[in-house]
């Protein structure tokens, strides 16, 4: 018997008050018929690394590989991992320009956790209407709001 891998759609987002400054992100999950939100946040972070988080805990809490088509509205997120990456590790984790990668670890946590899953990658327009994209958001807001309380 085999076992079979599922099949997850899963829409990310992340936000910050200021930039650098209080953030959050938010991930929703849909599987067959469940549902599964989730956010977090950072007193001190960026947009960028929230957006990364976002990926990141999302694709962490699969307990087991499957196969995901993984909305976001971050081309920096998508670009990097589709397209940079390969190029920043053969330079030593520099840029084009030959200076460091921002955000090197979360690029490799991204990397170590995509890797478990089939990904197919969607970039969709933010604040577009797309209810889970905004849904995302929210859960993004609720994240930076809880870490502006905690700083």
């Amino acid at each position: 018997m085999t076992d079979t891998i599922d099949t997850i759609e899963i829409w990310t987002d992340g936000a910050c008050s200021g930039n650098p400054g209080p953030g959050g992100w938010g991930a929703i999950m849909r599987a067959g018929g469940h549902v599964k939100e989730i956010y977090g946040g950072d007193p001190a972070t960026t947009n960028n690394r929230m957006e990364m988080m976002a990926v990141i805990e999302a694709l962490n809490v699969l307990k087991k590989p499957s196969k995901v088509t993984l909305h976001v509205d971050s081309t920096y997120v998508k670009d990097g991992l589709t397209k940079w990456i390969k190029g920043w590790k053969r330079n030593g984790w520099k840029t084009a320009d030959k200076k460091p990668v921002k955000n090197q670890e979360l690029w490799m946590a991204m990397e170590e956790a995509c890797a478990r899953h089939d990904i197919t990658w969607k970039w969709v327009k933010g604040h577009s209407g797309d209810p889970n994209n905004d849904r995302a958001d929210e859960l993004a807001r609720l994240g930076t709001d809880e870490a502006r309380r905690k700083s």
